[in-house]
């Protein structure tokens, strides 16, 4: 995989031939240890209670609440069966999940009034521990995912 072919930079627009992607170059560990991180949280070999698709949903939920469409419509295509998660708006969703997903459009939206409660809501709805922290890992991500792409989308900006 070519640099130039990681999530942050092909989904932010990053042209291998211009003064972004030449910065970018000498910052390639970055974006190599970003794509990994990527797949740790998105697709991992040990998923617990959350499917591939489910956490693809997920990175598309927060990612359209934090602003980003672009990333958000990449990870939908990723959703599968899972899709309609993806869409805030839509409000439908399995009644098991409306714990996770309060918790992750909290986390998304409101992060500095996330509270104790929010964690004990996830245990009482029978969320394992493990699971309550892969739910908070892939938030966290797609936040600094979300950051990092709007970085570069300025710089591209400013280079034309």
């Amino acid at each position: 995989m070519s640099m130039f072919d990681t999530t942050a930079l092909s989904v932010a627009g990053v042209a291998a031939d211009s003064p972004v992607a030449a910065a970018a170059l000498t910052r390639s560990g970055i974006f190599d240890m970003s794509q990994a991180a990527e797949t740790a949280v998105l697709a991992p070999r040990e998923a617990g209670a959350w499917s591939h698709e489910l956490r693809a949903a997920l990175a598309a939920r927060i990612a359209w609440l934090n602003g980003d469409s672009a990333l958000s419509d990449h990870y939908r295509a990723r959703a599968g069966d899972m899709v309609a998660l993806a869409d805030p708006e839509a409000g439908t969703f399995p009644p098991d999940l409306a714990p996770v997903i309060a918790f992750m459009d909290k986390v998304a939206q409101q992060t500095g009034r996330v509270v104790a409660g929010d964690i004990a809501a996830l245990q009482a709805a029978n969320v394992s521990d493990a699971d309550i922290v892969r739910l908070a890992e892939l938030n966290a991500f797609i936040s600094y995912q979300v950051r990092v792409m709007a970085g570069l989308r300025l710089l591209n900006r400013s280079d034309r």
